[in-house]
């Protein structure tokens, strides 16, 4: 019994069989739309191997577009070299190719498709070019030797010559001296859209476009004169119906036995199609397929332009937006209302800006940005930035549904002209982000300090894994004394960053970019197993360890933690969890889950950043906590007699004790602050005073 195919087998077949079905697609195409000197069969056979060469290109990276060369190279090998065979080939792979199994995944492959049929468009044009040259010679040196040998039998050099002219794709036209139309072939009908007889009435430079046939005759006596063995010049012809036909015209003289000039051989290469396909490519690379909005590769071009020439007196406001909750409406109503969406708003950004000289762009996702050309009338940016959300909330009508978007906003208003485009983005989209991070539909206005403190945040946050692997990172502790007595009964594992440029970085700092950069559901492990393992030698004294609101809704944290108390030997009731209240209260409940489950397995709980109020109480009732500490906010502020939030601070201690738990405040510096605490009924403290 044969073996059953594995899954990669079967994969592996199923990927044959797509480039089996493209590769004959493209050759039933290019059979039935043009002459090719090949069976269906046979071509097919060769367009299978261009298409696996193809796709192992696309795959790599960056895009291999040298297979563009070879791809093009093979076809115009096979006589495949006209507009019909190019626009059938563009059109089979800029279809096939994005839908093909093999290339499912690939990073930015629309784009990778694009500048591969641009590669395979601007290689074909080269390869046409190319034969244009040859076949150029072959009928100068074939019409030669026609002449020549027309005294012994003009029939036969005639029939050579209709030979060469009808099987050419291109046209060909032999013209007297004065550009009198003696021959042109069917070809060159096509192209002009006119019969061989109405040509015979007309000369050459009537068909060339008025501006340009100066230079042509001009040309044309050039070679006349002996000056040049030949020319190629690009040129408009007007064609029957009034339209161009952008045409590349290659000529040389023809001399009669007696080597005296004679006539002119002029080969004709219409790129008309070639140049529309060209035009259209450039097209969709610089603007957003879905809205039409130029994408952010133009933008950005167009932005150093703008900032260039903009009025110094006014200068240009960059306005960069994302809408709000827009993965609601793709995931609640579908992608295809999700589209219809950004189409809408689009249409409506533009209505905004009709009045003023702006470019609106989309960016990735839901982003769209728009660069103003500031005028003596333009709003002043609250009124756009009302003007804009206003238009976005009014409700787009999708299949019965009334959708809606408002948009968070940066701003950077009138930058300096010489601040390079890139910079000027970086900015905005740091100042978006600060919206965003207050709420929906809110703004912010880029100020220069607060970007660089940004900048150097985010910078300290991406350059943290790093300094993580380099050692740069270590574990510290704090004691936990015990306020009665001030014997130590404990110690925080805290984060410490050795900076070599900013020197030491405390816990909390740590924490804030770790926690933004997402490095903390690794970095929080790694700290709990250093701490058990250094502390593993006493057995008495408890660790403990605060967690960030996104350890402790992350679902592997009770895993980990029992992993790191079984690997080290610590005994969980020596272990200390402290989460944020905040978290503890969200609304999905996974920390307070991760809580219980922790105080199940003999892990002690702390709520951290403890206020007092009803909501923080709810934790102290509705949770089994070893203590709570106090927020440092609340530590930090100066007793006053007969203040509501002094006296608030006097009862707190007392209602967490009726629960159980004890209360730990941090930040004591002083001894009279410690003895007010103590006296409030706290029962551990930390800070300056005890380290």
């Amino acid at each position: 019994m044969s073996p059953l195919p594995d899954d990669s087998d079967v994969a592996h077949g199923d990927t044959i069989r797509e480039q089996n079905k493209l590769a004959r697609k493209w050759a039933y195409l290019m059979c039935h739309n043009t002459y090719i000197p090949l069976s269906q069969q046979e071509l097919e056979e060769q367009l299978r191997d261009m298409v696996a060469r193809l796709v192992t290109a696309l795959r790599a990276e960056p895009v291999d577009t040298a297979a563009a060369d070879e791809v093009t190279e093979r076809l115009v090998a096979m006589n495949c070299a006209d507009s019909v065979c190019l626009r059938c080939t563009v059109d089979v792979l800029g279809r096939g190719l994005l839908k093909s199994p093999q290339l499912r995944g690939a990073d930015r492959l629309a784009e990778k498709v694009i500048t591969m049929i641009g590669a395979i468009s601007a290689s074909y044009a080269q390869s046409i070019r190319n034969a244009v040259f040859r076949q150029q010679e072959e009928v100068e040196q074939a019409l030669v030797m026609a002449v020549r040998d027309a005294r012994w039998n003009l029939k036969v050099s005639e029939a050579r010559f209709d030979e060469v002219a009808t099987c050419s794709s291109s046209g060909i036209v032999i013209t007297d001296l004065t550009g009198r139309f003696i021959r042109a072939n069917h070809s060159f009908g096509q192209i002009v859209d006119y019969t061989t007889t109405e040509l015979a009435k007309l000369s050459l430079f009537d068909l060339v476009h008025a501006e340009e046939a100066p230079y042509l005759r001009e040309a044309y006596q050039a070679l006349l004169d002996g000056d040049h063995e030949r020319f190629r010049h690009g040129q408009r012809l007007v064609r029957q119906d009034g339209e161009f036909a952008r045409v590349s015209m290659t000529a040389t003289l023809l001399r009669d036995g007696d080597d005296q000039p004679r006539h002119f051989v002029t080969v004709v290469e219409d790129g008309t199609e070639l140049k529309l396909l060209q035009n259209e490519l450039s097209r969709q690379a610089l603007h957003d397929v879905l809205t039409g909005l130029p994408n952010r590769q133009f933008f950005t071009t167009h932005l150093e332009s703008v900032l260039r020439r903009s009025d110094p007196a006014y200068g240009v406001t960059l306005y960069h937006l994302d809408l709000d909750a827009f993965s609601l409406i793709t995931g609640g109503l579908g992608r295809r209302t999700g589209d219809l969406l950004l189409i809408a708003v689009a249409e409506r950004l533009k209505a905004v800006l009709a009045g003023e000289k702006a470019m609106v762009a989309r960016f990735d996702g839901d982003e769209f940005a728009i660069v103003v050309e500031n005028s003596p009338s333009t709003p002043d940016v609250l009124s756009m930035i009302m003007s804009i959300n206003e238009e976005l909330s009014e409700p787009v009508y999708i299949e019965d549904n009334g959708v809606a978007a408002t948009a968070s906003i940066g701003v950077v208003d009138r930058p300096p002209r010489n601040m390079d485009p890139s910079e000027l983005l970086r900015a905005s989209d740091m100042t978006l982000r600060r919206a965003k991070s207050n709420g929906r539909r809110q703004w912010e206005l880029f100020h220069p300090e607060q970007h660089e403190r940004d900048r150097r945040t985010f910078g300290l946050a991406a350059a943290m894994p790093g300094a993580w692997e380099n050692g740069q990172l270590s574990v510290d502790y704090r004691p936990i004394v015990r306020l009665s007595d001030k014997e130590v009964v404990g110690t925080e594992a805290v984060l410490r960053w050795d900076h070599p440029e900013h020197g030491l970085m405390c816990d909390d700092r740590c924490l804030e970019l770790a926690e933004e950069s997402g490095l903390i559901l690794a970095l929080g492990p790694w700290l709990l197993r250093t701490a058990c393992e250094q502390l593993r030698w006493d057995r008495t004294i408890p660790l403990s360890v605060n967690l960030t609101a996104q350890q402790s809704s992350d679902g592997d944290l009770v895993g980990e933690v029992a992993a790191v108390l079984r690997e080290t030997g610590m005994p969980p009731e020596r272990l200390w969890i402290g989460m944020p209240v905040k978290a503890l209260l969200a609304d999905k409940g996974e920390a307070m889950d991760n809580m219980k489950l922790l105080a199940d397995n003999g892990v002690q709980t702390v709520a951290v950043d403890f206020g007092g109020t009803s909501g923080d109480m709810v934790c102290v009732e509705d949770l089994p906590l070893r203590a709570v500490r106090i927020a440092p906010w609340l530590t930090a502020r100066e007793p006053v007699s007969g203040s509501p939030v002094t006296h608030s601070l006097l009862d707190m201690a007392s209602l967490v004790h009726l629960s159980g738990a004890q209360v730990i405040v941090d930040g004591v510096h002083s001894e009279e602050r410690a003895q007010w605490w103590r006296n409030a009924g706290a029962d551990f403290a930390q800070g300056a005073l005890f380290s």
